[in-house]
């Protein structure tokens, strides 16, 4: 938790749409934010080494919990939820579950997606959803679908991100010339 703390991690990049939401994220993350999940987090940690285990024996992608940095930037942090490799390329995974039907996979997660491919070098990632009705899986297999690198959201993200740190930087100085 230190260590995601200290960085720019996916879930904050997923947030990062707008230069106002550069600055909530910096107050969330020099004040601590106060969410602390409910009972729809909850069920998706619960269901989570459950897909994992489908993904694994589907797609061959292990489940991951480690926390990787971009190779140029240690604060650019990501923690996929899997990490495996074809003959050629890094792939991905990241998992959610949702009590909605998705028309379209929402920009947060692909926010979350990009950052990912870029923190680890990967060129594509298998999103993978579970629809669920009262917190029971309405269908026997989730839902998947590939997302490919995109060079051009990523530098986006890569800018945000490269905001936000700048932002706490200077919370930080503040913060120790009040206390001086």
């Amino acid at each position: 938790m230190r260590a995601r703390n200290q960085g720019i991690t996916a879930t904050d990049v997923a947030k990062l749409a707008t230069p106002k939401s550069v600055q909530n994220a910096a107050n969330d993350k020099m004040n601590g934010s106060n969410f602390g999940g409910n009972t729809y987090t909850d069920h998706g940690r619960a269901r989570e080494p459950v897909i994992a285990a489908w993904v694994l024996e589907n797609y061959g992608i292990e489940p991951s919990t480690t926390l990787f940095h971009a190779a140029d930037h240690r604060r650019h942090l990501a923690t996929p939820d899997g990490v495996g490799t074809d003959a050629r390329t890094l792939e991905l995974s990241e998992i959610k579950t949702t009590n909605k039907a998705w028309r379209s996979i929402p920009r947060s997660y692909m926010r979350q997606v990009w950052w990912q491919q870029y923190v680890l070098g990967a060129d594509r990632t298998l999103l993978v959803w579970e629809q669920h009705r009262d917190f029971v899986p309405i269908r026997s297999e989730p839902e998947c679908r590939w997302i490919e690198r995109d060079e051009d959201q990523i530098a986006i993200l890569v800018g945000y991100a490269n905001q936000l740190i700048d932002v706490l930087n200077a919370m930080a100085t503040r913060a120790q010339q009040a206390r001086a």
